[in-house]
């Protein structure tokens, strides 16, 4: 029996930046509000908020005896739903956005499939003008989407298979769909299907400089695999924020959530980590 040889396959990890916080002052605002506990902050802007408001000191407060005291004794954290975050994530995958998806309590926006895979298509469509048959197809199909960089995945040997399943999937409706090029390609660019017939390279350039067509519609989304790397803007308020940081960063979470989650709380603010993270807690304390 052949000896089958085992490695590790490599991975991207996403990148994360925070684009706005909206401040702990809103927050402490509220759970006064609450109380009416005003002239107890240690905060003077929370403490003359109802005589003399100056938002741009409540939106610049750092730290919070009570919102720590409602968090951590009490666990009273609706409060601190008032307080929020925006991470721009470059480079996650589909499969991470599946995950995603099961926390309720968030704003997300993320890049569309339908609006933006007019390269991948265009790589295929100027595939077919190989004109020495399928493998030679695929070889000019493998080059381009490599090129690209579509995938979390960087192992080459593993891509070729996936690239190969989405050559496939797209040569399987390609020989079922009269309508297949039209549906690929802008309108204006469908003559330079017959200008370039047979040069796949000089078809390629001529599809990707000229008008693309943005939304291909639902016909083509079924190719993309869990590996294929998404960008999103992601929101979320802090008590969600923390409930996403206990399971997500956690050994028993799905690997490329756990990157995106620790990314994520790199870059979250230590003010906002005091409140949520039983590390930075402690921390705090010892500080």
């Amino acid at each position: 029996m052949e000896k089958i040889e085992k490695y590790t396959i490599e991975y991207i990890k996403p990148k994360v930046t925070l684009l706005q916080e909206s401040g702990l002052g809103v927050a402490e605002i509220a759970a006064r509000t609450c109380y009416d506990s005003f002239e107890s902050s240690e905060n003077e802007s929370v403490k003359n908020a109802m005589s003399r408001l100056d938002t741009d000191a409540i939106n610049s407060i750092e730290k919070s005896d009570l919102l720590s005291n409602l968090a951590w004794v009490h666990h009273h954290h609706s409060i601190i739903e008032h307080a929020t975050l925006s991470f721009l994530v470059e480079g996650t995958s589909r499969g991470v956005l599946q995950e995603h998806a099961r926390h309720r309590l968030q704003a997300i926006s993320v890049r569309s499939t339908r609006y933006t895979m007019s390269s991948v298509i265009n790589a295929f469509v100027a595939s077919l003008e190989s004109g020495v048959g399928t493998q030679e197809a695929f070889k000019f199909f493998l080059e381009k989407l490599l090129a690209l960089e579509l995938f979390v995945i960087s192992d080459e040997d593993y891509l070729a298979i996936e690239i190969r399943a989405i050559f496939d999937k797209f040569l399987f409706q390609y020989k079922r769909d009269e309508s297949f090029l039209t549906n690929a390609v802008a309108k204006s660019s469908l003559p330079y299907l017959e200008e370039f017939k047979g040069d796949s390279e000089a078809l390629y350039e001529a599809l990707e400089a000229g008008k693309r067509k943005r939304n291909v519609g639902d016909g083509f989304k079924h190719i993309v695999s869990d590996n294929w790397r998404v960008d999103m803007v992601v929101t979320f308020n802090i008590r969600s924020l923390k409930n996403y940081f206990d399971l997500r960063d956690s050994g028993a979470a799905w690997f490329q959530i756990q990157w995106l989650a620790q990314k994520m709380k790199e870059v979250t603010p230590i003010k906002y980590l005091r409140l949520i993270s039983k590390e930075h807690k402690s921390k705090d304390k010892k500080d």
